[in-house]
Protein backbone atom coordinates (compact mmCIF):
# COMPACT_ATOMS: atom_id res chain seq x y z
CA UNK A 1 0.00 0.00 0.00
CA UNK A 2 1.41 3.85 -1.34
CA UNK A 3 0.40 6.18 1.08
CA UNK A 4 2.20 9.08 -0.50
CA UNK A 5 0.01 11.01 -2.23
CA UNK A 6 -2.70 10.56 1.15
CA UNK A 7 0.06 12.42 3.50
CA UNK A 8 0.42 14.98 0.56
CA UNK A 9 -2.80 16.09 0.47
CA UNK A 10 -2.97 15.54 4.40
CA UNK A 11 0.37 17.80 4.59
CA UNK A 12 -1.69 20.14 2.45
CA UNK A 13 -4.52 20.36 4.10
CA UNK A 14 -4.31 23.31 6.59
CA UNK A 15 -2.98 25.46 3.37
CA UNK A 16 -6.36 24.35 1.57
CA UNK A 17 -8.75 25.46 4.31
CA UNK A 18 -6.82 28.50 5.08
CA UNK A 19 -6.97 29.64 1.42
CA UNK A 20 -10.78 28.73 1.72
CA UNK A 21 -11.39 31.41 4.78
CA UNK A 22 -9.46 34.54 3.03
CA UNK A 23 -11.83 35.25 0.44
CA UNK A 24 -14.88 35.44 2.57
CA UNK A 25 -13.29 37.71 5.09
CA UNK A 26 -11.85 39.67 2.01
CA UNK A 27 -15.40 40.21 1.04
CA UNK A 28 -16.59 41.17 4.40
CA UNK A 29 -13.87 43.22 4.49
CA UNK A 30 -14.96 45.09 0.86
CA UNK A 31 -17.96 45.28 2.00
CA UNK A 32 -17.19 47.44 4.74
CA UNK A 33 -15.21 49.56 2.92
CA UNK A 34 -17.80 50.00 0.11
CA UNK A 35 -20.63 51.23 2.61
CA UNK A 36 -17.75 53.84 4.26
CA UNK A 37 -17.30 55.09 0.42
CA UNK A 38 -20.95 55.44 0.00
CA UNK A 39 -21.73 57.14 3.52
CA UNK A 40 -18.80 59.40 2.87
CA UNK A 41 -20.43 60.09 -0.69
CA UNK A 42 -23.40 61.41 0.56
CA UNK A 43 -21.97 62.88 3.65
CA UNK A 44 -20.20 65.14 0.54
CA UNK A 45 -23.17 66.12 -0.98
CA UNK A 46 -24.40 69.18 0.67
CA UNK A 47 -28.04 69.00 1.31
CA UNK A 48 -29.27 69.79 5.29
CA UNK A 49 -29.70 65.91 6.22
CA UNK A 50 -33.04 65.15 8.60
CA UNK A 51 -32.91 62.66 11.44
CA UNK A 52 -33.52 59.13 10.10
CA UNK A 53 -36.41 59.19 12.62
CA UNK A 54 -38.07 62.09 11.72
CA UNK A 55 -41.20 61.30 9.84
CA UNK A 56 -41.97 63.53 6.36
CA UNK A 57 -45.65 62.98 5.11
CA UNK A 58 -46.06 61.05 1.94
CA UNK A 59 -42.49 59.51 2.11
CA UNK A 60 -43.34 56.98 4.43
CA UNK A 61 -42.37 54.56 1.54
CA UNK A 62 -38.53 55.44 1.78
CA UNK A 63 -37.13 52.61 4.55
CA UNK A 64 -36.05 53.34 8.18
CA UNK A 65 -33.81 51.54 10.53
CA UNK A 66 -34.53 48.00 11.32
CA UNK A 67 -33.52 46.38 14.96
CA UNK A 68 -31.29 43.45 13.27
CA UNK A 69 -30.48 43.10 10.06
CA UNK A 70 -30.43 40.05 8.38
CA UNK A 71 -28.29 39.36 4.74
CA UNK A 72 -31.61 39.17 3.28
CA UNK A 73 -32.99 42.11 4.71
CA UNK A 74 -30.26 44.13 4.27
CA UNK A 75 -30.86 43.53 0.61
CA UNK A 76 -34.21 44.16 0.75
CA UNK A 77 -33.57 47.41 1.91
CA UNK A 78 -30.91 48.49 -0.49
CA UNK A 79 -32.58 47.39 -3.50
CA UNK A 80 -35.62 49.74 -2.23
CA UNK A 81 -32.97 53.08 -2.23
CA UNK A 82 -31.43 52.00 -5.33
CA UNK A 83 -34.64 52.36 -6.88
CA UNK A 84 -35.38 55.27 -5.22
CA UNK A 85 -32.50 56.75 -6.48
CA UNK A 86 -32.67 55.36 -10.28
CA UNK A 87 -35.94 57.86 -10.09
CA UNK A 88 -34.64 60.84 -8.65
CA UNK A 89 -33.11 63.10 -11.67
CA UNK A 90 -30.41 64.28 -9.59
CA UNK A 91 -26.92 63.61 -10.68
CA UNK A 92 -25.38 63.53 -7.12
CA UNK A 93 -27.09 60.02 -6.66
CA UNK A 94 -26.18 58.38 -9.67
CA UNK A 95 -22.72 56.97 -7.89
CA UNK A 96 -24.41 56.26 -4.88
CA UNK A 97 -27.03 53.97 -7.11
CA UNK A 98 -24.07 52.28 -8.87
CA UNK A 99 -22.37 51.58 -5.19
CA UNK A 100 -25.32 50.15 -3.79
CA UNK A 101 -25.73 47.77 -6.85
CA UNK A 102 -22.03 46.88 -6.35
CA UNK A 103 -22.95 46.33 -2.37
CA UNK A 104 -26.07 43.97 -3.17
CA UNK A 105 -23.52 41.73 -4.82
CA UNK A 106 -20.93 42.09 -2.01
CA UNK A 107 -23.92 40.76 0.44
CA UNK A 108 -25.07 38.19 -2.13
CA UNK A 109 -21.98 36.72 -2.14
CA UNK A 110 -21.70 36.28 1.54
CA UNK A 111 -24.86 34.99 1.73
CA UNK A 112 -23.75 32.14 -1.31
CA UNK A 113 -20.44 31.96 1.71
CA UNK A 114 -22.99 30.93 4.06
CA UNK A 115 -24.99 28.60 2.27
CA UNK A 116 -28.18 30.52 2.08
CA UNK A 117 -28.22 32.42 -1.66
CA UNK A 118 -30.08 35.36 -1.66
CA UNK A 119 -32.99 35.50 -3.94
CA UNK A 120 -32.89 38.88 -6.03
CA UNK A 121 -35.00 41.39 -3.83
CA UNK A 122 -37.04 43.47 -6.25
CA UNK A 123 -37.36 46.57 -3.74
CA UNK A 124 -40.72 48.30 -3.72
CA UNK A 125 -43.41 47.41 -6.10
CA UNK A 126 -45.58 50.58 -5.27
CA UNK A 127 -43.09 53.12 -6.16
CA UNK A 128 -44.61 53.04 -9.48
CA UNK A 129 -47.69 54.64 -8.15
CA UNK A 130 -45.49 57.19 -6.12
CA UNK A 131 -44.60 59.08 -9.30
CA UNK A 132 -46.49 62.16 -8.33
CA UNK A 133 -44.83 62.37 -5.11
CA UNK A 134 -41.52 61.94 -6.23
CA UNK A 135 -42.31 64.93 -8.88
CA UNK A 136 -44.01 66.87 -6.55
CA UNK A 137 -41.05 66.77 -3.99
CA UNK A 138 -37.89 65.59 -5.48
CA UNK A 139 -35.49 67.64 -3.85
CA UNK A 140 -37.31 66.44 -0.33
CA UNK A 141 -37.44 62.69 -1.38
CA UNK A 142 -33.73 62.97 -2.23
CA UNK A 143 -32.35 64.80 1.09
CA UNK A 144 -34.79 62.06 3.35
CA UNK A 145 -33.93 59.47 1.22
CA UNK A 146 -30.08 59.84 1.54
CA UNK A 147 -30.75 60.69 4.92
CA UNK A 148 -32.34 57.45 5.98
CA UNK A 149 -30.13 55.56 3.23
CA UNK A 150 -26.79 56.89 5.45
CA UNK A 151 -28.38 56.07 8.94
CA UNK A 152 -29.24 52.39 7.39
CA UNK A 153 -25.97 52.24 5.99
CA UNK A 154 -24.03 53.46 9.40
CA UNK A 155 -26.22 50.52 11.15
CA UNK A 156 -25.36 47.72 8.20
CA UNK A 157 -22.31 48.24 9.11
CA UNK A 158 -22.47 47.58 12.83
CA UNK A 159 -24.31 44.30 12.24
CA UNK A 160 -21.70 43.16 9.86
CA UNK A 161 -19.43 43.22 13.15
CA UNK A 162 -21.40 40.71 14.19
CA UNK A 163 -22.24 38.46 11.42
CA UNK A 164 -25.57 38.85 10.63
CA UNK A 165 -27.37 35.26 9.78
CA UNK A 166 -29.67 34.58 6.18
Amino acid sequence: MHCGPLWQFLWLWPYLSYIETVPIQKVQDDTKTLIKTIVTRISDISHTLVSSKQRVTGLDFIPGLHPVLSLSKMDQTLAVYQQILTRLPSRNVIQISNDLENLRDLLHLMAFSKSCPLPRARGLGTLENLGGILEASLYSTEVVALSRLQASLQDMLRQLDLSPGC
